[in-house]
């Protein structure tokens, strides 16, 4: 079964598909949705924009959300763009607030624009790709996988035990940002972290129309050298990490993936 709808969104509108997924998850289980929910918003959506979504939820919104966007998200999809005439560059402007996936235990998030503070704070499993935040990005992460494509905010990855953590630092301005109590800070050398980073701009750019990420994936070989890898010791030893997993791995996944 496969579900579209367009629905105008204010910023009243708060927890906006939480009831939804409620629903889902209560007759579904976890998994058990074979269906395909597409919504389109349109606007400027409320405190918690699609908060517990559940495998199956595909949500897009084109305008702006507040704070605590996919929190508790558990799988499903969400694509946040700013409308067509904004009169500003998306790559320069906030568009979602703060704390955004919150508690995320599974799913994908991509954000043509910035975030506030907090992003991907306890980010479990998620993965997510954004164009810049405020401060605290990536605290008490435990996994999943997060991408920035601009500037971030001090104390980056503070209390980070888990996931990894790809940030594109063009102006050699993000080594004091990071807090470096736990998290160990490298190039993306892994073939695997490099394979994953491009994949994951990719996904970005064919669901938002990205231009910081157009540019990053059409000079690549320039760009890949300005990333750095936030890596927690649970994550040494692991492919993406880890240039002793070599270009087998990577094979694997490859056609694994095809």
């Amino acid at each position: 079964m496969e579900v579209k709808k367009t629905v105008q969104i204010y910023n009243v509108d708060r927890s906006v598909c939480g009831r939804i997924a409620g629903v889902i998850a209560k007759k579904y289980g976890d998994t058990g949705y074979a269906g395909r929910l597409e919504i389109l918003f349109t606007g400027s959506a409320g405190q918690s924009f699609g908060c517990f979504l559940t495998p199956g939820m595909n949500i897009r919104l084109v305008g702006e959300s507040n704070d605590y966007v996919a929190k508790g998200m558990a799988g499903g999809e969400i694509v946040i763009t700013p409308s067509d005439k904004t009169g500003f560059v998306p790559e320069d402007a906030t568009i979602v607030g703060n704390t955004c996936l919150y508690g995320a235990t599974g799913g994908r998030l991509f954000v043509r624009g910035k975030a506030g503070e907090r992003f991907a704070v306890r980010n479990s499993l998620a993965e997510a790709v954004v164009e810049g935040t405020g401060d605290h990005c990536c605290e008490y992460m435990t996994g999943g996988c997060v991408v920035v494509l601009g500037k971030v905010g001090r104390n980056v990855a503070a209390g980070m035990t888990g996931g990894l953590a790809y940030l594109l630092d063009e102006d050699d301005t993000l080594i004091p940002k990071v807090n470096k109590e736990i998290v160990k800070i490298q190039r993306v050398v892994a073939p695997v972290g490099q394979l994953q980073l491009k994949q994951l701009i990719e996904a970005h750019v064919n669901k938002t129309g990205s231009t910081k990420g157009t540019a990053v994936l059409n000079e690549w070989e320039k760009y890949l050298p300005l990333f750095w890898q936030l890596v927690p010791p649970s994550e040494e030893d692991s492919p993406e990490a880890n240039l002793e997993f070599g270009d087998r791995t990577i094979e694997r996944i490859t056609v694994k993936s095809a």
